[in-house]
């Protein structure tokens, strides 16, 4: 819906960073009523069709593109109040609407529906296929004046207290701006231009995510039998691993196989022959290639970190005229498919604020910075505490680190790890771990409930592994690490 905003109110704003969060907010923003100009730095070209954009999704600067996504639930509700026409366009083209039920195990005896799981669909889909219909969408945005191959050098600021931003230098030239937005993603180069206008130092944290990726897309052939529906997505640990099997758009599959990365054994999954042989490996990973025709080579992606960067520091914004979204705010371990829900939660936010207080900019900052506390930090210090139990297993099992450490019995919360084994046999539990991936519900209101409390419990009496997959031997393992 377009805004009557009257232009004396309107702002020029510049966005650094054409990505998913840089879209998003370029077409939130211009149908408010401001002028919008998107800087970008590679030459992304628009691709005729789907499969022609996934055949050059690939580029060095942005390796995640080419990794696992999925849209969960949270980033799927923004969607379809704040821009349903870009969510119309995804399932024209072939992303995968995909409703709670189809994800239940088969050891959940209950799967009867219950009111609210309607809020909890996601959406599958390769990342391409998303950036080429929201590159279509802003191409066609009256208000946004898109810039391809123009790379952001510095800023442009006015001396104070803070310095106000006004701007941004680039290799062809100024852009002046009332805004500019930073969704130049998790290797943002803005804190080092921060420092040269002369602002203190944001307040930054970060965390090891410890693993590296390693994926394949796959075809299933048009009259194979498949071990489970196209929607299938499941993310095991293994014992040395993490493997992967996720659905996508138009019945395209991806597998992944995400060791350790500090593991020079997995080194050699660059080769598609070795892939296959380690995911042949697992009897239910076998099944599936058994039906299917690979699409692509072997994408590789080294360790990320779970980064958390703030823009107030002390209750005071570093700069005035500035905003971060995306994963120039928080980036997190992509397993659990967070990155979009954030992105569009930041853009919506920004609009948001913008709205509210779109004459002052101090006020901006605070607003932003607190809807930051309110709907990043909590998925932020939640995936820190995933990633480090995960990471204390593996380094457990193959460096032979000390044993981790394991949630006291008396606590009066669950952890992830309880959720996702309970969550294999109590629906209530399975609803809840599901609310926390979805970003419907806070992680520490989840982990907290009493309810969920007590039926993980009485689950974890009986069961202490939700898994049933076989797994390798550490010599079947080698030995196809090494073929």
């Amino acid at each position: 819906m377009r805004s009557t905003k009257r232009e004396e109110d309107a702002l020029r704003i510049v966005i650094v960073g054409g990505g998913a969060a840089g879209a998003f907010a370029s077409l939130l923003l211009a149908r408010a009523g401001h002028e919008i100009v998107v800087l970008e730095q590679d030459r992304l070209e628009p691709a005729p069709d789907v499969e022609a954009a996934a055949a050059s999704a690939f580029r060095p600067t942005a390796p995640q593109i080419v990794q696992p996504h999925i849209v969960m639930a949270r980033c799927r509700e923004l969607l379809l109040e704040r821009l349903p026409d870009v969510y119309q366009g995804w399932l024209d083209a072939g992303v995968a609407e995909v409703p709670l039920g189809t994800q239940m195990p088969a050891t959940l005896a209950d799967t009867a529906t219950r009111p609210g799981d309607e809020r909890l669909t996601m959406l599958m889909t390769r990342r391409s296929t998303i950036d080429w219909v929201l590159q279509r969408a802003v191409l066609a945005e009256p208000g946004v004046t898109l810039r391809y191959g123009v790379r952001a050098i510095g800023l442009l600021a006015m001396p104070g207290t803070p310095p106000q931003v006004t701007g941004v230098r680039t290799d062809q030239g100024d852009f002046a701006a009332d805004l500019v937005v930073d969704a130049s993603g998790r290797r943002s180069p803005f804190d080092h231009w921060l420092a040269e206008i002369g602002t203190q130092a944001t307040a930054r944290s970060w965390a090891e995510c410890g693993v590296a990726y390693f994926s394949r897309y796959y075809r299933p052939r048009p009259t194979a039998k498949l071990p489970g529906p196209p929607t299938t997505r499941i993310v095991q640990g293994r014992d040395e691993f993490t493997v992967i099997i996720c659905g996508a758009d138009n019945g395209v599959m991806q597998l992944v196989v995400a060791p350790l990365a500090a593991d020079r054994r997995f080194r050699t999954l660059h080769d598609p022959a070795v892939f296959t042989a380690v995911l042949r490996t697992i009897p239910a990973y076998a099944a599936w290639l058994d039906v299917m025709d690979p699409i692509s080579p072997v994408f590789a992606m080294g360790a990320m970190h779970n980064t958390m960067r703030r823009l107030v520091v002390d209750s005071a914004p570093v700069a005035t005229g500035l905003q971060a979204i995306g994963d120039s705010v928080s980036a997190t371990n992509p397993t659990l498919g967070r990155g979009l829900s954030l992105a569009l939660s930041g853009a919506a936010d920004l609009a948001d604020t913008i709205r509210q207080h779109g004459d002052d900019p101090t006020a901006q900052a605070l607003e932003m910075d607190g809807l930051v506390a309110e709907h990043v930090v909590p998925f932020y210090e939640d995936q820190v505490s995933i990633d480090a139990v995960r990471l204390a297993t593996l380094r457990h099992t193959i460096l032979d680190a000390p044993t981790p450490d394991r949630a006291p019995a008396g606590s009066d919360r669950v952890t992830f790890e309880q959720l996702r084994t309970a969550a294999q046999f109590d629906p209530t539990v399975f609803r809840a771990l599901w609310r926390i991936m979805g970003m419907i519900g806070q992680p520490d209101e989840v982990y907290t409930d009493p309810q969920v409390i007590y039926r993980t419990r009485q689950v974890l009496q009986h069961h202490t592994n939700g898994s049933s997959m076989t797994q390798p031997t550490r010599e079947q393992l080698l030995a196809a690490l090494t073929r």
